[in-house]
């Protein structure tokens, strides 16, 4: 039995499809289970920390978003471990590596995270994926409306990942042996700004949408609106600093599945629906 956490989101959907596919029993953790929408052959049971011993009976293998571990981590982790968890797979972050800016929001939630893991007594491995495509899912409400997107930062340039490839090496860190103690930090195959990523979401749509920079203090809620308000300042560095520095750019998806990482252009044509009016 294998737990996946953040059953809902983007990684998380995708994980549970291929596991299913592949004929293998998934507990599916997600807050509401009623609206889950997760394929019939999936356990869906509903993520509630203050019981973690109930989410893990039966499992050998667990899937862990970041943010479901909570403020205590090791409290989730133990429980995890007495319910007879051996490994866990954690999708962390790219912002995780040597130099990083340690106070950075986004990297002390999860390198908390990794630390308590590696203090846990369980095997594990890290997922450290850059910028995900899925990210670009901000502008669909623009996009629905007109040919316009408004948003900071043009030619901030990253490599964005597909959610199925995140998942697609979380499958196989799961199922094959010789993932326990790596660290893959995973990027989508080419570098792409702002801009670009709008120009082939209208390619994918047969239209012709346009990137319209604002200053970043006119940024709000309404561009981000599931970035915390304490985290919107450190995001909006980090996407300054994304225009004059090239991202990272890994192979890792393709050593790991045996198949090369998909272009932004795709995740848009694979996503067409979410941008239909």
């Amino acid at each position: 039995m294998f737990v996946v956490t953040g059953a809902t989101g983007n990684v998380g959907r995708a994980l549970v499809d291929r596991l299913v596919a592949a004929g293998r029993p998934v507990r599916a953790l997600t807050r509401d289970p009623l609206r889950a929408g997760l394929p019939a052959p999936a356990e869906v049971v509903r993520f509630q920390p203050d019981d973690p011993a109930a989410l893990f009976t039966g499992a050998t293998g667990v899937f862990l978003y970041a943010q479901a571990a909570g403020e205590r981590p090791d409290r989730l982790l133990r429980a995890a471990r007495e319910a007879g968890v051996r490994h866990v797979v954690l999708l962390s972050s790219a912002i995780v590596a040597e130099g990083a800016d340690e106070t950075h929001p986004i990297h002390v939630m999860h390198a908390t995270v990794e630390r308590a893991i590696r203090d846990s007594g369980l095997e594990w491995t890290f997922l450290r994926p850059g910028a995900f495509a899925a990210n670009a899912l901000q502008w669909a409400p623009q996009i629905r409306a007109g040919d316009t997107v408004r948003g900071v930062f043009a030619d901030a340039r990253t490599a964005p990942i597909h959610e199925d490839d995140i998942a697609a090496v979380a499958e196989r860190a799961l199922l094959d042996p010789g993932h326990e103690g790596a660290v893959h930090r995973l990027s989508g195959p080419r570098a792409t700004t702002n801009a670009e990523q709008t120009a082939a979401i209208g390619r994918a749509l047969g239209r012709e949408l346009t990137f319209v920079e604002l200053p970043p203090e006119q940024a709000g809620p309404e561009l981000f609106p599931h970035v915390p308000p304490g985290m919107l300042e450190s995001l909006l560095n980090t996407f300054r600093t994304a225009v004059d520095t090239p991202p990272e750019i890994t192979g890792t998806v393709e050593q790991v599945t045996g198949a090369p990482a998909r272009t932004f252009a795709r995740w848009a044509e694979d996503h067409r629906a979410d941008f239909r009016a």
